[in-house]
């Protein structure tokens, strides 16, 4: 439950003013067609959350060393200054689509969350937790919680949330996390 709970706030906090946030919100306005839109943003992210905590899963079994729980750790800590770092509206291109509302969100959140925090977020809980359901399951509920109002709210959210103190609060729950397992590792905290 721990996994899965710590995996769900993490991302919920991180994908606020996240590029795929601000995607979803695009892509709702888009085609006006918020459930198709919903779904693909649901499918995407099992599809990319889950090998992202396989991914994690597998290093840390195959690297369970000392020096692996402080990469961890200091992945957390990473964590917590790129949540810092805002993502612009300019950053998410809009192109043409070809396909429906559904396909078209499908490719595009799997593409665009390639590579960005909350999927490296859940490679490190993956790594962490060593349990890749309970961990892709809560990093795909934090994502629905943090872009199903998206999409049905879509600029008037972006208007109304503080994001800079949404960017904080992550950040520190990102260096909490990981200074416990910093600390953890060393020995100071059992």
């Amino acid at each position: 439950m721990e996994a899965f709970l710590t995996s769900t706030a993490i991302v919920a906090l991180a994908e606020i003013g996240d590029k795929t946030q601000l995607l979803a919100i695009v892509l709702a306005t888009r085609f006006k067609r918020p459930w198709p839109v919903i779904g693909g943003i649901f499918a995407a992210t099992i599809a990319n959350h889950f090998l992202a905590a396989l991914v994690g899963s597998q290093a840390a079994a195959f690297l369970d060393s000392l020096w692996f729980r402080y990469a961890i750790a200091a992945s957390f800590i990473a964590m917590a200054a790129w949540t810092l770092v805002p993502d612009k509206f300019d950053d998410v291109q809009e192109k043409p689509a070809k396909f429906g509302a559904f396909v078209t969100t499908l490719i595009a959140f799997f593409l665009v969350e390639m590579g960005d925090k909350t999927q490296i977020a859940t490679v490190a809980l993956g790594a962490r937790f060593h349990d890749v359901v309970p961990v892709t399951m809560g990093t795909t509920i934090g994502m629905m919680i943090a872009n199903v109002p998206a999409v049905f709210l879509g600029n008037e959210l972006i208007k109304r949330v503080p994001l800079h103190v949404v960017r904080i609060a992550a950040a520190l729950l990102f260096l909490v996390i990981g200074l416990w397992l910093l600390a953890q590792t060393a020995g100071i905290i059992g």
